[in-house]
């Protein structure tokens, strides 16, 4: 017990250490794909009623997805606040190419969709620029594939309910640390380190645990903060985490050079999956890549858009639901 006790600490400094390597960076980036193929997702939904399997192009769709963030800072980011951040991407990618890109570069936001790609993963098609009313001048310009841009802060004025925001609750601050501290007791108490060694290089640190325990630990952990949360988002409930599986699952964490690397968890055993099958959730972890203004972006009203979009029937591809 002893042993077991200070294999623990020492997984535990080891991953604490490699997770605060990152936030010593002022660039990072992060890509969060699944390490599984079509055919695996496809058997996954083997018990679906007759008409209600995943298609192929969704089942190659989710295999091949991948999203990726990275972001850039004046300060190291575990000290940066908002104001510190220089740029930040993101990208939405599938199989057959890119579906949503967005860039934050100084005061400004841009955005591109890969429409094409979009019409192809949905088996449908979008409106075609010239078809659209002759007022709805910004949705032209998101539909024809280029870059478009918008002030950054036109995003935050036009989101629904910050207007009427309220001011910040002064309780705020220790309702998180409270968070905190008992997320930390949860993976203390749940949660079993193991060092595994190095291979090619590369330090490994497991985590496992139960599933519905750790989760249901999470959400417990979490209701002080509810009344922060967005109206109607809500937590999940006891009672519905109840059928969750309980079975354990494995996160492998990569540690390289003294710096978390990627982050592996396998999802197998609550899928049931055959012997040999990929099923996980994969985040790569790297140093983030600059980023840049397009040369040519056209400017929108966001607001305008919004009422492009929807103010009368969204344009969604012909032949969706």
């Amino acid at each position: 017990m002893a042993c077991g006790t200070a294999e623990n600490l020492t997984a535990a400094q080891k991953l604490d250490k490699a997770v605060d390597k990152l936030g010593q960076q002022t660039s990072l980036s992060f890509e969060l794909g699944l390490d599984s193929d079509a055919a695996t997702l496809k058997a996954l939904d083997s018990g679906a009623a007759p008409g209600e399997e995943m298609p192929d192009q969704v089942a190659e769709l989710l295999a091949g997805a991948r999203v990726s963030v990275s972001v850039q800072s004046k300060k190291p980011l575990q000290g940066s606040s908002d104001t510190d951040i220089t740029g930040m991407a993101m990208k939405v990618s599938g199989p057959d190419g890119d579906l949503l890109e967005y860039r934050q570069v100084g005061d400004w936001a841009y955005l591109r969709t890969g429409v094409e790609t979009l019409e192809k993963a949905s088996d449908g098609q979008f409106p075609a620029p010239e078809d659209l009313p002759p007022n709805a001048t910004d949705l032209k310009h998101v539909l024809g594939g280029g870059w478009v841009k918008m002030p950054a802060d036109s995003l935050s004025k036009n989101t629904p309910g910050k207007e009427t925001a309220a001011s910040p609750d002064p309780g705020t601050d220790a309702r998180q640390k409270k968070v905190l501290k008992g997320l930390q007791q949860l993976v203390d108490r749940e949660v079993q380190l193991k060092d595994t060694g190095t291979k090619d290089g590369v330090d490994h640190i497991t985590a496992t645990a139960p599933f519905r325990t750790l989760i249901t630990g999470l959400v417990d952990e979490l209701r002080p903060l509810a009344g922060d949360l967005p109206q109607g988002a809500n937590l999940p409930t006891s009672k519905d985490l109840k059928g969750a599986p309980n079975k354990k699952i494995t996160a492998d964490f990569a540690i390289r050079n003294g710096a978390l690397d990627a982050v592996s968890v396998n999802l197998a055993p609550l899928a049931d999956t055959a012997k040999g099958d990929k099923f996980a959730l994969v985040l790569r972890i790297g140093k983030g890549e600059h980023a840049t203004a397009p040369a040519q972006a056209t400017q929108i009203d966001p607001t305008a858009l919004a009422q492009q979009l929807f103010g009368g029937r969204q344009p969604l591809p012909s032949g969706s639901a």
